[in-house]
C-alpha cells in the first residue's frame, strides 16, 4: 500500500517522532525523506501493507504515522523502521532516535536542543521559561502531532523540569534550622 499524506491519517493513527540535534541541510533532508519514503512504500506488518505517512518540520523533526484502522504496526515492523532510521543517523552523522533531549524555540524563533539534565540550568539562566515553546517528541498519535507538538513548556512534561524546588521542603528545612537554633540558645 503506498504511503499517504500525513494529514490523511486519522487522529488515532499511531505516531513516532524522530529529531535531529541539528537542522539538516536541504540536501540532507531530501536524502532522509527519500529514504524514508522508500521504506514506507514497502512497509508491512506480518505481510500486510501498512497505510502510513510521514511529515517533516523545522528541518529537524520527522513524524511517521500508521493508520490502525487498516492494519496495526507489529513489533517486527516497528523494529524495521528503527533500523532504517539508525542507518540514516550514521549516514547523516546526527542522532534521530536518541532520547534524553529537549527541543525548544528561543526568543528569536530558532530551534535548539539541550540534554534533559541541562534544563534546570537553562531555566535558571532565563533561557527557558514556562512560556518557551517546546517540541514534545513523546507524542504518540497523529492528533497530538497536529495540535500539541509545539506548545508552551508549562503545558508539557518539560514544565516540571523548570519548577523551582517545592516551597514545603524549603519551609520544613527552615523550621528545622530554627528549632535547632532555639535549642542551642536555651
Amino acid at each position: 500500500m503506498p504511503a499517504v499524506r500525513f494529514d490523511e491519517l486519522p487522529d488515532q493513527a499511531r505516531a513516532w517522532v524522530f529529531a535531529s540535534d541539528r537542522p539538516l541541510r536541504p540536501v540532507e533532508a531530501t536524502q532522509l525523506l527519500a529514504d524514508v519514503d522508500e521504506f514506507l512504500a514497502q512497509w508491512k506488518a506480518h505481510g500486510a501493507p501498512l497505510r502510513c505517512a510521514r511529515d517533516w518540520r523545522d528541518a529537524r523533526f520527522l513524524a511517521i504515522g500508521v493508520d490502525p484502522t487498516v492494519e496495526q504496526a507489529s513489533g517486527c515492523s516497528i523494529d524495521g523502521m528503527f533500523r532504517v532510521l539508525q542507518a540514516l543517523e550514521r549516514a547523516l552523522d546526527t542522532p534521530l532516535v536518541a532520547g534524553g533531549r529537549v527541543f525548544y524555540r528561543d526568543r528569536a524563533g530558532e530551534t535548539h536542543q539541550a540534554p534533559r539534565k541541562d534544563i534546570a540550568a537553562l531555566a535558571a539562566a532565563g533561557e527557558l521559561t514556562p512560556e518557551t515553546r517546546v517540541f514534545d517528541t513523546s507524542i504518540t498519535n497523529a492528533a497530538a502531532w497536529r495540535a500539541r507538538f509545539e506548545i508552551p513548556a508549562r503545558e508539557s512534561w518539560v514544565g516540571a523540569l523548570l519548577a523551582p524546588a517545592p516551597a514545603q521542603a524549603s519551609h520544613a528545612s527552615s523550621r528545622s534550622a530554627t528549632k535547632s537554633s532555639s535549642a542551642r540558645n536555651r
